[in-house]
């Protein structure tokens, strides 16, 4: 490693700008002895620490040493794109041994040649306002060597078709479609079968996984080991995979793919018509039972929704669950109906399994009988989606993948609490013979940064807060400039933090949700002296860096919503066990949200600026000691004269 990344290693020799960096050397060695011990290993790597390339050399040893295919999960689309046209092309050029990568994305994101071949001759599409790309979309079909969609970087962002055309596993029909050798899915399966290193992100390992043995919805290569960069979205994701889901989305694109079903039989297309119309009636039915439920975030749901107690004591069906009976009526119609057919197409046996995974799902979550699932309504947009999660999956991934795997590496610059990895080990079932490591950044925060708290400022949940929280960010901007994010935890926030600041400041100031994300960053990072307002979304991920971005303020800790229903399951069942759920995930879960959203700031060894918590309870509660010890090391302050020398200062030293 050291004649790799050292000060005159191969890296130094063929980057000119290249900084050794100890942290880094010391992950990488960590890395390769997980592979050659057949260990796993979580690695909190600090923004500066290299770590991509920390586990990169080592995967590309592995693999090419041993004859062990790697595969690497990011948890961003930016991060994917950066190791396949960046950081492995230039290992590609560096390193002696030669290696092969290929980048595989969900299946959705890949066009369906069988599908769309029939959507040309289908009435079904009519009535999209965007057809008008089809035959864009029929001329790049021609060339692609891929078939995926982001290659259509001319067009819309949402084509409201595509998921008509696209190459999800629940309507492919395997080996048996007449497109199968031509199919860009076999194509990219192909690439990554003969590939060394294979890129993927969390939602596909994780929605592989789960059906891994399924001859539909296994699409990774077998692999001998498995790197998690931003494995501290793992939880989230891999619970959302290890349970069941049905949308309005779902059941209406199985109506539609009813009237294309290669049927010659004229009884048997006018039994199906009947079916059909039926069937779409029931659904519109049984989701307008939801109307005015889950509008604003996640709802739980329960069987009590579906079926309560009578006076007779009896069990009796509820509006919701009478349109669910009727729902489940008209599928198992069409189940009896295509399962009685003779010799059936391929296209009839993918329909009949597809009706069949859609009557359990609407039933588990139904009957919502099994303590160790929580089950939740969620909106977005036009859709509605009912799910039914796991509320811990650490000994699903504790059998399906630390068991199964000989080594896996999971690394984030956000994985401790107060230097600690065990709220992670618990969350993830990472076995306790795992090594761990905090490799150190490669940054000087006590030179390159000042965190402010306020002296002064009210509890968050004070009538007043909101007037003088917006003072104070007025405050902190004139010291710097504007060019800042504003981070809120809740979009009515930051929507109240900038109409109250947007009209006091000179600085141009942006907010989330007046455009598309790509579109509000590059709008920011051109804009001289902006200031931007965000959520979530904008915590991670996001990578702005010198002086445009020199100030990241935090409203309030971000602790997870307690009315989410996944968040207060999870959070019952370890109170339900004697523990505290509150210091045993609330505060570790928040203190690593807030490692995220503070680690916007300082980027580079160039960088620079004020890091700002408005919320006093880092100063006042106990746990707020927990936060403060969980942050690099940096001056902190509550005199703002302080702020604005000690930012002069940083300027004039990285300057």
């Amino acid at each position: 490693m050291e004649e790799i990344f050292g000060p005159d290693g191969l890296i130094a020799r063929a980057h000119p700008a290249y900084e050794y960096r100890p942290g880094q050397v010391e992950m990488a060695r960590a890395v390769l002895r997980a592979f050659e011990e057949q260990r796993h290993l979580i690695v909190e790597a600090g923004t500066g620490t290299g770590k991509t390339l920390a586990y990169l050399v080592p995967a590309v040893a592995a693999a090419t040493g041993r004859g062990m295919r790697v595969v690497i999960s990011t948890g961003t689309k930016n991060l994917q794109e950066q190791l396949m046209e960046k950081d492995i092309p230039f290992l590609q050029r560096v390193l002696p041994r030669k290696f092969s990568a290929a980048y595989m994305k969900g299946r959705s994101n890949y066009l369906c040649l069988h599908r769309f071949k029939r959507a040309e001759t289908s009435p079904l599409l009519e009535g999209f306002e965007d057809l008008n790309y089809f035959d864009a979309i029929r001329r790049w079909a021609k060339g692609s060597p891929t078939g995926d969609r982001a290659e259509l970087s001319d067009l819309p962002e949402h084509l409201s078709f595509w998921r008509h055309i696209d190459a999800r596993s629940e309507i492919c029909l395997g080996q048996k479609c007449t497109d199968f050798d031509a199919c860009f899915i076999t194509r990219m399966r192909q690439r990554a079968q003969d590939a060394d290193i294979i890129v993927v992100n969390h939602h596909l390992f994780f929605a592989d996984l789960a059906l891994r043995g399924d001859e539909y919805g296994q699409v990774i290569p077998d692999y001998g080991a498995v790197i998690f960069d931003e494995a501290h979205l793992i939880e989230d994701v891999a619970a959302e995979y290890f349970g069941q889901q049905v949308s309005n989305y779902q059941i209406a694109d199985l109506i539609n793919d009813l009237g294309l079903l290669p049927i010659t039989d004229v009884e048997l297309n006018r039994e199906l018509n009947k079916i059909a119309t039926r069937l779409g009636a029931m659904n519109e039915r049984f989701w307008m039972g939801f109307q005015g439920r889950g509008e604003d975030g996640r709802v739980p749901v329960s069987s009590e929704d579906f079926a309560r107690p009578a006076r007779t004591g009896e069990i009796e069906p509820t509006p919701l669950g009478e349109a669910y009976l009727a729902l489940d009526g008209a599928l198992a119609r069409l189940e009896t109906t295509l399962d009685a057919m003779v010799e059936p197409p391929p296209e009839v046996e993918n329909m009949l399994r597809r009706v069949r995974q859609i009557r359990f799902a609407l039933a588990c979550i139904v009957q919502g009988d099994d303590g160790s699932f929580v089950y939740w309504l969620e909106r977005r947009g036009s859709g509605a989606f009912l799910r039914a999660s796991p509320i811990d999956v650490s000994g699903l991934l504790a059998e399906k993948l630390f068991e199964r795997v000989q080594t896996v590496v999971l690394t984030s610059a956000t994985l401790t609490s107060a230097g600690s990895f065990q709220y992670i080990r618990q969350r993830l079932g990472l076995p306790t013979s795992a090594d761990e490591l905090i490799a150190p950044s490669n940054f000087d925060y006590r030179k390159q940064a000042v965190l402010y708290l306020p002296a002064q400022m009210p509890d968050p949940r004070a009538p007043d807060w909101i007037e003088r929280a917006a003072a104070e960010i007025c405050r902190i901007l004139e010291i710097t400039q504007g060019c800042a994010f504003v981070l809120s935890t809740s979009i009515a926030g930051m929507n109240a933090l900038y109409e109250r600041v947007a009209a006091r400041v000179p600085y141009p100031c942006l907010v989330q949700g007046s455009m598309s994300r790509s579109g509000l960053l590059d709008r920011f990072r051109q804009t001289p002296n902006a200031v931007l307002f965000a959520t979530s979304s904008f915590w991670q991920g996001v990578d702005v860096r010198g002086q445009q971005l020199s100030c990241v303020i935090v409203d309030k800790l971000p602790f997870a919503v307690p009315t989410d229903p996944v968040v207060a399951a999870r959070q019952r069942a370890i109170d339900d066990v004697g523990g505290s759920s509150f210091y045993e995930y609330s505060v570790p879960q928040a203190v690593i949200a807030l490692k995220q959203g503070l680690g916007r700031l300082i980027r580079s060894t160039t960088d620079y600026g004020v890091l700002a918590v408005l919320d006093p309870r880092l100063r006042t509660k106990p746990y707020g000691r927990v936060f403060l010890r969980s942050l690099p090391p940096m001056r902190m302050t509550s005199d703002l004269d302080e702020v604005r020398r000690a930012f002069c200062s940083a300027s004039e030293m990285v300057g």
